[in-house]
């Protein structure tokens, strides 16, 4: 059995004092996905380089306090890819793929972080662009190889992917263009998204907003992620939102799959 993880951390120094490593060394996963770890290189040696006897990976922001990936995993990688050759948003922190390659598969684990547009329209138009940029790396990954692409993807995709999704059609994470990406994903490059196909209930949200009684009222969105190609998801078995504890304003979000690395 493979566990995977995915989470946003909203700082990876300030989820650790919630209790975050003490959770990860309980949960044993195979694999965690990490996003927003809001720290450099110099932050993370020495206190961050392993979790939970998974050695880690990362994608920093070169802006201090901002955005930055990981990944962290039991087993080596044969191979680390950082980043997605687009000065932009690699300079943004936002891609890191472990692949575990043997002569028989190709297999890569992805933690990615989309760009968040609600904080200005200049902020929505860089997601756009984003948006475009990952759809062909993504598509050309798929053809040659299998993976799952965990993370913060900022996009609800349906309505029952958020609770007041009346109010936030005009809003960023339910846009129209947001959604049709979504969809483009999943019908044209066949991606699924595993925990919708394991779990087809309303209310099950992944985010919750800092303003108000939203995490009390469960008034929350999902926005993160396990994106995978079929013959990978179909080995999924078991799918969890981790709210016992809050690490921040993401909750973990758990997938067992059937297969070992």
């Amino acid at each position: 059995m493979f566990r995977l993880v995915s989470l946003n951390l909203n700082g990876i120094r300030s989820a650790a004092q919630k209790g975050m490593v003490e959770w990860a060394e309980k949960m044993a996963p195979d694999c965690m996905g990490v996003q927003e770890l809001k720290a450099q290189a110099a932050d993370v040696a020495g206190r961050f380089d392993t979790v939970a006897g998974m050695r880690g990976h990362f994608h920093y922001a070169d802006k201090k306090g901002y955005s930055g990936v990981g990944i962290y995993s039991r087993r080596e990688p044969s191979d680390v890819i950082i980043g997605l050759k687009c000065p932009e948003f690699d300079a943004e922190g936002r891609y890191v793929e472990a692949r575990f390659d043997t002569p028989d598969r190709k297999l890569s684990i992805i933690s990615c972080y989309f760009p968040s547009g609600s904080s200005s329209e200049e902020r929505q138009q860089a997601k756009f662009r984003f948006l475009e940029v990952v759809y062909p790396h993504l598509r050309a990954l798929r053809d040659e190889r299998e993976f799952i692409l965990v993370g913060d993807i900022n996009i609800a995709h349906k309505e029952i992917d958020l609770k007041n999704w009346r109010g936030n059609q005009k809003n960023s994470g339910f846009l129209p263009e947001e959604r049709a990406w979504m969809t483009q994903v999943l019908d044209e490059l066949k991606l699924i998204d595993v925990f919708r196909t394991l779990n087809p209930h309303p209310e099950q949200y992944t985010w919750w907003s800092n303003r108000g009684q939203a995490w009390a009222k469960n008034v929350g969105w999902r926005i993160d992620y396990h994106l995978a190609t079929p013959y990978i998801a179909a080995t999924a078995r078991r799918e969890s939102i981790y709210k016992d504890q809050r690490f921040s304003d993401h909750a973990p979000l758990i997938v067992d799959y059937d297969f070992t690395l």
